[in-house]
């Protein structure tokens, strides 16, 4: 059954937690299959990690990263099982692995080698400490830019890294920069600036290291051409040229995911209701405050999955 004006959407991090995925996968042979699949590819129990921690092994990058992917993969295949699919995808940052893996444009053992090895790059890119990301929230994104080009000193990376939703954008780059703009956006009028507590500054030109050591390992694999529509973080629209989606997957490390202009583009193109497969509600809450006209579920859990299975056949 494919579902029409109906888009998957798939969380990055952030959304982790302990204990994700175990009731799925007590309930699901489908699901059972991935997480072992999973622990296969890599070598490594991640299914023990995100069923049971601990929140310390589970925050890092090159953990957290596999872990939310197969947690995604693993309830879209009961999805699948059952002949229930989308009509369009995307994923927030890491999200976008799964949302290609939902796609068929990447078979999942060689998504969860990829981010694996990308949790280990964007940690390693930045030395601890030397970069910072800050969430903004309620200045619009001119009003931010212009603030962020008038801080702005030689030699220091200073960008936006996400723009979340039209009152929630994160900057990124050196620290000291970060912590300088974060004043200067204060007193620009915004409501509140949150610095994040994550490990490494994300999608800015710190994370070029990075992009350079992932390409190899993306161009390793066939992609194929996406079996539903998929939005790409950078351009915030469908693409759907293996070759460039490649691309943009590379570029993707270095900039900004621009969320709020891929939904409101998925809204454009017909799109009115939005199901995030995978661990919190996250994405979820920046959708409601994208358009709140929009039908928002999520799955992640045995209630959750009974509750947009009932939506579905009503």
């Amino acid at each position: 059954m494919r579902l029409e004006k109906t888009a998957f959407i798939f969380p990055g991090q952030g959304s982790q937690y302990a204990g994700m995925g175990l009731e799925i996968c007590e309930n699901f042979e489908q699901a059972e299959k991935t997480f072992f699949e999973a622990d296969k590819a890599l070598n490594y129990p991640i299914s023990k990690l995100c069923f049971h921690g601990p929140e310390e092994d589970l925050k890092l990058t090159y953990n957290t990263q596999p872990a939310l992917l197969t947690v995604s993969t693993a309830i879209w295949e009961i999805l699948k099982d059952n002949n229930i699919e989308p009509e369009a995808v995307a994923g927030h940052s890491l999200g976008e692995y799964s949302a290609l893996v939902c796609a068929g444009v990447i078979p999942f053992k060689d998504a969860v080698k990829i981010v694996r090895k990308r949790g280990e790059f964007m940690q390693d890119a930045v030395p601890v400490g030397m970069g910072k990301m800050a969430a903004v929230l309620n200045l619009p994104f001119e009003k931010v830019e212009e603030v962020i080009n008038s801080v702005k000193e030689e030699g220091k990376v200073l960008s936006v890294a996400n723009i979340n939703s039209p009152a929630q954008i994160v900057i990124a780059g050196h620290a000291d920069i970060v912590e300088k703009a974060m004043g200067a956006l204060k007193e620009a009028g915004a409501r509140r600036v949150v610095e994040l507590p994550v490990s490494a500054p994300f999608h800015c030109e710190l994370m070029k290291p990075a992009r350079e050591n992932l390409a190899p390992f993306i161009d390793e694999v066939e992609f194929k051409k996406p079996a539903y529509r998929f939005y790409s973080n950078v351009t915030a629209t469908s693409i759907d040229n293996p070759d460039e989606i490649k691309e943009r997957l590379k570029e993707q490390i270095t900039s900004p995911v621009k969320w709020a202009q891929l939904i409101e583009n998925m809204i454009e193109d017909g799109i009115d209701t939005f199901v995030e497969i995978g661990a919190g509600r996250v994405l979820s809450g920046l959708v409601r405050k994208i358009d709140r006209g929009v039908n928002i579920l999520n799955i992640e859990d045995m209630s959750s999955l009974e509750k947009f299975l009932r939506f579905i056949n009503e």
